[in-house]
């Protein structure tokens, strides 16, 4: 029976200031990830112990403010105020600690009871930043605790105030004057509204009507009918929209203009800042001219690692021990005298199939742990900055490259990460390319044929289709923001956090994030399509199992045509491709099973070597790469999107580009002699 927590703790804070950081140390292995209640963006809770008392902890979406301009403001805001959580951990990077508190001062705003987590402290003060920390608590009203989330410094202490906190009874409220205007018209909407009818505080709300708030305006706009003061409220609204511009500036320079007075004389910075190891690094790291380059260079050797430790290496090893358990699997089947159905199952769909997915594991977790010190090193999140002059030339921002990049573990999370953008077209545009990212279920695939065609180019193979997924997606963007979705683009600010040296612990769990999605789905759609296949390539009773007189082999022959333009319009190709819409990974374990059992002991590589030829393995790489993205993914997109419409064009226009250039690269090899 689940023991309920005592407290709720929400984490909240602007992204890169370790927020997630000590989510993880309190939490430890005591958290699951699931989906906010109506949307698919992730949802972090978990449960931290402290002097046997037992507290459920939830992590918001990083967000620089609580408006409504993209889905993760508007899930942390809804969050906090709906639910209430006891208290509101505030995680405050203390190297940009002013603009930090701009999140603060909403959170104060709304009446929460606020501890602010003073993070990085030891990067401030080998700056050189000094803090008068009590002297600016009795100004913000809050207690603030310094941290260091890596090393785990000042936990406890925070834990213990968060305790201490959520004993009092009066709860803060910053009631900040913008002015006689603008306090004037807060008044006025907070009259006009009633009180009963919000699960928002009516002076809270009103504020945010002055301020412009897009979500909440067409909440009392949808519901003014009910109001007993429809009339004058909505007269007042229509005022509003008129110098809208100017009462949302005025507000957000009467925050700053608090946040310089709380900080005056509490905060003492050197004179000159001192150029620390992280500045030198961006010198050079993201150099206007030499940035680019050295990513391209970075992200080359982190393939040719992966493939050189986690194929040559290790892979072989998997995959002779796999081959050795399903060799003894099916002699004690034999012994035991089991059905040959079933033996035939286990060994042909279950080894061959989900076996032929389950042996690329090695190298999967050597690409993510690569990519895993790239990102707590504090390198990534240059490379969004680094990526902006590029992403503007296409339409977009730098920070979705960020949604671009979550992307290369798995496409779903990649669109959820679109949230976190606020201009509709940028949203769009990020989830439409999404799928040209190549995920981890399509590694599988092109291990096999690299194995089978280019050992000896196994990284630059696999650095070329991850860069060909990245391109192809730059064009796609460019050509989505001249036709179907126009418009400014957005504003981009991101926090750069200094250089880390990566912590094991960030590291190993960034790995099995990604690792463990990649085993659900070998254990559960994987193993669905194949044991669905595996029947239908066995039936009807009396033709030869694997065959093209299988009802399996049937429906092959009948997709065939469409693929032979490309070089593999025969059946095995055909209905590989087809379980891939499934889950990418299908295509790997589809194949694995129909050569397993067409030609017993026949090892997948040399299957494909005998039905491919370079040329076409070629054309079958980029087919996998571009053509219509798995069924989680078209289902992700049509949740964001709240359309079926934009899933149905995604796997269409998809599925033509994927034709289209392997076509186009086997015609154009075969004009050329390949």
């Amino acid at each position: 029976m689940e023991v309920f927590p005592i407290n709720t703790i929400a984490l909240v804070g602007n992204p890169n200031s370790g927020k997630t950081t000590i989510f993880n140390a309190l939490t430890g292995a005591n958290q699951r990830v699931s989906n906010w209640p109506g949307v698919t963006v992730e949802k972090k809770e978990g449960y931290c112990t402290y002097n046997q008392r037992r507290f459920r902890i939830i992590d918001l979406p990083g967000t620089y403010s609580l408006g409504a301009y993209s889905e993760d403001e508007l899930i942390a805001r809804d969050y906090l105020l709906k639910n209430q959580p006891d208290v509101v951990i505030n995680v405050v990077s203390a190297t940009n600690f002013e603009r930090n508190l701009y999140l603060t001062t909403q959170l104060l705003e709304m009446g929460i009871k606020v501890v602010v987590a003073l993070n990085m402290f030891d990067e401030a003060e080998k700056q050189k930043i000094g803090f008068d920390l009590n002297t600016l608590a009795q100004k913000l009203g809050i207690p603030i605790v310094p941290t260091v989330a890596v090393g785990g410094k000042g936990l406890s202490e925070l834990v213990q105030t968060t305790i201490d906190l959520s004993a009092r009874k009066n709860k803060p409220f910053l009631r900040l004057s913008y002015g006689e205007e603008i306090d004037s018209k807060i008044n006025t909407l907070e009259k006009l509204l009633a009180a009963d009818h919000w699960d928002y505080p009516p002076r809270w709300l009103a504020l945010k009507l002055v301020e412009g708030d897009p979500d909440l305006l067409k909440l009392v706009q949808k519901t003014l009918l009910d109001l007993p003061a429809a009339q004058p409220l909505a007269n007042a609204l229509q005022e509003l929209q008129a110098e809208q511009e100017k009462l949302t500036l005025a507000i957000v320079n009467k925050r700053y203009e608090l946040i310089t007075r709380l900080t005056k004389g509490s905060i003492i910075r050197p004179p000159k800042a001192p150029v620390t190891l992280s500045d030198r690094l961006d010198q050079i790291l993201i150099h206007k001219w030499w940035g680019l380059p050295i990513l391209a260079l970075i992200m080359f050797l982190v393939f040719q690692l992966t493939f050189k430790v986690g194929g040559d290496l290790l892979g072989g090893l998997m995959a002779s021990g796999i081959d050795t358990l399903g060799q003894m699997m099916e002699t004690l089947f034999e012994k035991a005298n089991f059905p040959v159905w079933l033996i035939s199952f286990v060994t042909e769909g279950i080894f061959g199939g989900v076996g032929a997915v389950v042996e690329f594991i090695p190298l999967i977790v050597v690409l993510y742990l690569l990519m895993g010190l790239l990102e707590d090193s504090g390198y990534m999140a240059r490379v969004a900055y680094l990526m902006d002059d590029l992403m503007r030339a296409i339409g977009l921002q730098g920070k979705t490259f960020i949604s671009m990049f979550v992307g290369f573990g798995c496409n779903v999370p990649g669109i959820m990460a679109t949230r976190s953008l606020e201009q509709e077209k940028e949203r769009m545009i990020a989830m439409l390319i999404n799928p040209f990212m190549s995920c981890g279920a399509r590694l599988p695939i092109y291990l096999v044929f690299i194995a089978a065609f280019f050992p000896k180019h196994g990284g630059s193979v696999l650095f070329s289709l991850y860069a060909l997924g990245f391109l192809v997606a730059l064009i796609m963007a460019k050509v989505f923001s001249k036709t179907l979705f126009t418009g400014e683009t957005g504003q981009f600010v991101l926090e750069l956090p200094p250089y880390r040296w990566p912590t094991v612990r960030n590291v190993l769990r960034n790995m099995w994030d990604n690792l463990s999605g990649f085993l659900q789905r070998a254990g559960t759609t994987v193993f669905l399509v194949v044991t669905l296949l595996w029947v239908l390539a066995v039936l009807p009773y009396g033709v030869e199992p694997y065959s093209a007189q299988s009802i399996l082999g049937r429906i092959g022959l009948f997709l065939a045509p469409v693929f032979k333009p490309a070089g593999f319009g025969f059946w095995q190709a055909a209905v590989g491709l087809f379980a891939g819409i499934a889950a990418k990974e299908g295509v790997v374990a589809t194949l694995g099973m129909v050569y397993a059992g067409a030609e017993e002991g026949m090892a997948l590589v040399t299957a494909v070597q005998q039905a491919f030829t370079p040329l076409t393995a070629v054309s079958f790489l980029v087919m996998t790469l571009l053509y219509t993205p798995c069924a989680a993914v078209l289902g992700a997109i049509r949740k964001e999107t709240h359309s079926l419409k934009w899933a149905l064009f995604t796997a269409g226009y998809t599925f033509a580009l994927g034709w289209l250039s392997a076509v186009l690269i086997y015609q154009g090899g075969r004009l050329f002699g390949l």
